[in-house]
């Protein structure tokens, strides 16, 4: 069994308003070794030295058998429609894991050996022993042999006693949810709707009352569960508990997953407003066991969510098209327990170049450096949020931090920061607790992203986009901490969230409900720019546009120094409209100066419908 770690949730302090989620106090890190596949000689550099240790003296352990052709997804990137992306990315993975598994299954049939194929990677969970492990080892198709260990998450449970439990309602936006300012994009008219969040946790109690009106398989009348739900626990292995195996109904049997979809949308109509997105739908898959997950687990969730498929189906009955928009992960699975950090990576990559964004717990191993060290929080292709105290700038005591210094690459994480510390939701019996941790910071963020995908549906499924306007609308906090300088940081990656600037980002003024007007318009608005280098009398400019609109040489009417080291300058751009108004294009813009200095803004025209808005990623808030 491996040693008992912190995963999720932190524990809150008695002093906190209610009752709190209390969870198994924080072990002592260390930082994890790196993978090295040491094994027997018969197959050097291909056995993981979890399937070593744990198939000695003749053991059996599960393992995921990593097959050398792996799917070439680059074709996706091109694609610029999510439903383009997924019937590309779907069938491409699972064509290319039918194809070249068909000899290793044949031997694992006939030597009557318990197997389980994935596609999202192209790779087989096998049961076997050590001489098992050597033999698959030893063929030109594997690439490597990983463990599948089963790891512990200690999430915290809601509090059972009457005098600790939560408000039954607070009859009030939850404080977090305003703080990032998801009641003011409300009230401009958007509340997610149109956009889909998969939640991969330890199942969701769905027809608790702020989740049932949100579930996408609820019609006011009936439930359907296929293509909306997946359990990807198969066994019992774990204990007892409410779910069992292989539950054909959403459900939770620890209260974790319950707690964090109800911060992405949760929402009762009687006065327990506790989700961002409101109007946004949810589907779910369970990939924890009384808090036990393997990565086979995990993989299988994601599997799911890239092309869902009925409860009673296969991967082979999926329906790309009904993917999620965003997926949710407030989980981890740390490399130094066994957990492969390539594997898991590539199926992060996957859901990436399908267009559904991964947003991932930075985990709570706070508040020494360098502790983001867990798939999938420290990928880049993982979308990674650090969670502030509540309605504070102050980052959480356990909050996880950067630089990513296990893989060499010490990247910059978190990327954004939400509250998480306390965070009052959903919990089974259709109660609510308060419970913290960067967990609960995530939903923050999804939820969010639904918001902004349902007012700029030209930015839905543009994950680099995406992410340029989070990160540059973010009330941005400087630190010097974690080898830190400015922003982006390792301890508030961009800052805190703020979901409203990210909507209104720069608006073009006028604003105007009449297309015809559109034509021939000269538009103004400030660029902000971070860095007095570019300060200079003598700007060119040059406009590279999407096919949507024809931008003519623009001009900078105005130059003056802005607060600290920024510059504001007004640029007007005559604009002419050539094409369908709710269609979308991209401009770039490049601002050289006289020493031969350039900066590049993308600016991106979404739902060219009124108001007429554009958004400049470039763009820094530094204050409320």
């Amino acid at each position: 069994m491996p040693r008992i770690r912190l995963l999720l949730p932190a524990i809150i302090a008695a002093a906190l308003i209610g009752a709190t989620s209390i969870g198994l106090a924080r072990p002592t890190r260390t930082a994890p070794r790196s993978e090295v596949n040491v094994g027997p000689a018969a197959a050097p550099d291909k056995i993981a030295p979890w399937v070593i240790d744990h198939t000695d003296n003749g053991a059996q352990a599960e393992f995921l058998v990593v097959l050398n052709d792996q799917a070439d997804l680059s074709p996706a990137h091109q694609l610029s429609r999510k439903i383009d992306k997924g019937q590309f990315v779907y069938p491409a993975l699972l064509s290319k894991a039918q194809s070249t598994q068909k000899s290793l299954l044949a031997y694992l049939d006939a030597q009557h050996i318990q197997h389980q194929s994935f596609y999202i990677v192209n790779a087989i969970l096998v049961t076997g022993d050590r001489d098992l492990a050597l033999k698959l080892a030893d063929r030109s198709d594997v690439a490597r042999i990983e463990g599948n260990p089963s790891i512990y998450n200690p999430l915290p449970q809601p509090a059972s006693t009457p005098d600790q439990s939560a408000p039954a309602s607070i009859n009030s936006i939850e404080p977090g949810v305003d703080y990032i300012h998801a009641p003011a994009v409300w009230a401009l008219g958007y509340t997610g709707q149109g956009i889909v969040i998969g939640n991969q946790d330890t199942g969701m109690q769905w027809d608790h009352p702020a989740l049932q009106p949100h579930f996408r398989g609820w019609n006011g009348i009936t439930a359907t569960f296929d293509y909306n739900w997946h359990d990807s626990i198969h066994s019992n292995s774990h204990g007892a508990n409410s779910c069992g195996a292989d539950s054909l109904t959403p459900c939770d049997d620890y209260g974790h997953g319950t707690h964090t979809t109800g911060t992405a949308i949760g929402g009762d109509g009687a006065g327990n407003q506790i989700g961002v997105a409101p109007g946004a739908k949810w589907i779910g898959c369970r990939n924890m066991d009384n808090g036990w997950g393997q990565p086979s687990t995990y993989l299988e969730c994601f599997q799911f969510f890239l092309a869902p498929y009925p409860v009673t189906g296969t991967i082979t009955d999926g329906i790309p098209s009904l993917a999620p928009d965003i997926t949710t992960n407030s989980w981890s699975c740390p490399t130094d327990e066994g957990c492969s950090y390539a594997t898991l990576q590539a199926a992060v990559e996957a859901q990436r170049a399908a267009g559904i964004m991964t947003v991932a717990a930075a985990t709570n191993y706070g508040s020494s450096c360098s502790t983001i060290y867990e798939p999938i929080a420290l990928y880049d292709a993982a979308y990674t949020i650090g969670a502030l105290d509540t309605g504070s700038d102050s980052i959480a005591g356990f909050s996880s931090r950067g630089p990513v210094a296990i893989d060499g690459s010490n990247r910059i994480k978190p990327d954004i920061a939400a509250p998480g510390n306390p965070v009052r939701s959903s919990v089974p019996g259709n109660l609510y607790a308060y419970e913290s941790g960067t967990s609960m910071a995530t939903p923050h963020v999804a939820g969010a992203i639904a918001l902004l995908w349902s007012a700029r549906p030209g930015l839905k499924n543009q994950i680099t986009a995406t992410e340029q306007v989070l990160n540059n609308s973010a009330v941005h906090i400087d630190t010097t901490d974690c080898s830190s300088s400015g922003t982006p940081n390792n301890v508030y990656g961009y800052g805190r969230l703020d979901i409203y600037t990210a909507i209104i980002g720069a608006r073009i003024s006028p604003e105007t409900d009449n297309q015809a007007n559109l034509a021939g318009q000269v538009v103004s608005y400030t660029l902000r720019f971070t860095n007095t280098d570019y300060i200079s009398n003598s700007y060119a400019i040059s406009i590279t546009s999407g096919w949507l609109l024809t931008m003519t040489p623009a001009t900078i009417t105005n130059l003056s120094a802005g607060s600290g080291t920024a510059i504001n300058a007004v640029v007007q751009l005559p604009v002419s409209i050539t094409s369908n108004i709710s269609d979308v294009a991209s401009i770039s813009i490049r601002l050289q100066s006289d020493a031969q200095r350039a900066v590049t803004a993308t600016l991106t025209s979404l739902a060219l419908a009124p108001p007429f808005i554009y958004y400049f990623p470039i763009i820094r808030r530094d204050s409320n």
